[in-house]
């Protein structure tokens, strides 16, 4: 059901979560780390991919939404990069292969309800040896406690078993729901 709700929202181009601007976030990473081999877990209509793309890196972009790949094959092929964008479910990845070096993830863990820790696993085996996971998050709190649209604390520090947690930044979104940017490393 999930999957024909946001496949519909793309169509009916009501997606408030794609702004169409990389973030400043994303940005300060790309500056602060050359270029090798990134992957976008639900890149929607393919906006990190280009920048990526643009500042040297080979990325994959990856979407359960075929209309969001649909939408972002035009957009990579309009911006002249070259991408790889699959239709995919982000807990299995069964057409991605190779390390990683940089796995960005905005919005999408926190969505996954009752199969995060699969992700973290699946995720921990893409990522190459010191990879980094920068991820974006709704946190879940007395006022937001929609436990299929958020991270609790409980799932948030589950991450550490895989991953570093390099940094955290703690924020409000537009709607005024706890929001976090965090940079976890893979470890060893």
């Amino acid at each position: 059901m999930k999957r024909f709700f946001f496949n519909l929202r793309y169509f009916r181009k009501n997606t408030p979560w794609d702004s169409g601007i990389s973030p400043p976030e994303l940005l300060d990473f790309i500056g602060k780390h050359p270029p090798r081999r990134a992957i976008d877990l639900g890149c929607g209509t393919g906006t990190n991919v280009i920048t990526l793309a643009q500042y040297g890196w080979q990325v994959s972009g990856v979407d359960f939404a075929p209309r969001a790949i649909k939408i972002a094959r035009r957009k990579t092929a309009r911006a002249n990069v070259d991408a790889n964008l699959y239709i995919d479910d982000v807990v299995k990845l069964q057409k991605i292969s190779g390390a990683f070096d940089l796995a960005l993830d905005m919005g999408c863990f926190h969505n996954l309800e009752d199969k995060k820790g699969n992700y973290l696993n699946r995720l921990a085996e893409i990522l190459a040896p010191k990879g980094f996971w920068l991820l974006y998050a709704h946190l879940l709190s007395a006022k937001h406690t929609d436990a299929e649209h958020g991270l609790s604390s409980a799932e948030f520090e589950r991450a550490t078993t895989h991953f570093r947690l390099i940094s955290r930044e703690d924020s409000l979104d537009k709607r005024g729901r706890n929001a976090v940017w965090a940079l976890f490393q893979k470890r060893g």
